[in-house]
């Protein structure tokens, strides 16, 4: 019954109204999800945006990210379909692109720089797919791209989930997963706890390759809980 009370709780925090950061926290309410973060932002102060860029776990991610700090996501298109959370993806102005279309990529790269020279943080998950855990994937190098065009800092981002203080896999949405089963695993799950860490801010030099490279080991060299 706990879990039927939790994703009805759900239902409501999603259908909610209200600043982007108040809505994400109450959805991690009611999954009982507690958010463990050393950042009151994940901005760096200055005159563009911040690219934010995390490893890629879970749909949580995105949840758990903005009770930190609202920003723009970059998300895959398939997201804009999904029940309640794509709809919420949507009203919060995520930027979907297809990752198949390489011919749409410069115009990706493009949005997301314009959206920075504005001084507005996009986030990003540059393994482009979810993994269980690290070490996980090889970051894209793309969207650096919009990093160096901006002139914008990189702020790496580690995620990780516990439970009663251990490494767990239990929010991973991965392989042939499917969003259901998953929502359903996180409102049954007991003393669930997303972990966000945040590592030194990158300075947008280099190229694409060098910039990637650097902001993949800075998302790995953050402590896990575990060490």
């Amino acid at each position: 019954m706990e879990a039927v009370t939790r994703l009805a709780a759900l239902a409501r925090a999603l259908a909610t109204a209200g600043p982007p950061d108040a809505r994400a926290r109450a959805v991690l309410d009611a999954l009982d999800v507690r958010l463990d973060t050393d950042a009151g932002r994940l901005s760096v102060p200055g005159p563009t945006g911040t690219l934010i860029v995390a490893n890629h776990v879970s749909w949580l991610d995105i949840v758990g990210l903005l009770a930190v700090e609202p920003a723009t996501f970059l998300a895959k298109r398939e997201v804009a379909g999904w029940p309640l959370l794509g709809r919420a993806a949507t009203r919060l102005g995520t930027l979907f692109v297809d990752r198949w279309a390489l011919r749409a990529l410069p115009d990706s790269v493009a949005a997301v720089a314009a959206h920075l020279r504005t001084g507005r943080s996009v986030v990003v998950f540059p393994e482009a797919t979810t993994w269980c855990s690290a070490p996980g994937g090889e970051f894209r190098r793309a969207v650096f791209q919009a990093a160096l065009d901006a002139g914008a800092p990189v702020r790496p981002v580690s995620l990780e989930y516990l439970q009663g203080g251990r490494p767990s896999t239990i929010a991973a949405f991965v392989g042939d997963d499917t969003l259901a089963r998953s929502v359903g695993r996180v409102a049954r799950a007991a003393e669930l706890t997303l972990r966000v860490r945040t590592g030194t801010p990158l300075s947008p030099e280099g190229d694409r390759r060098s910039l990637a490279d650097r902001a993949r080991r800075a998302v790995l060299a953050v402590e896990p809980a575990h060490a």
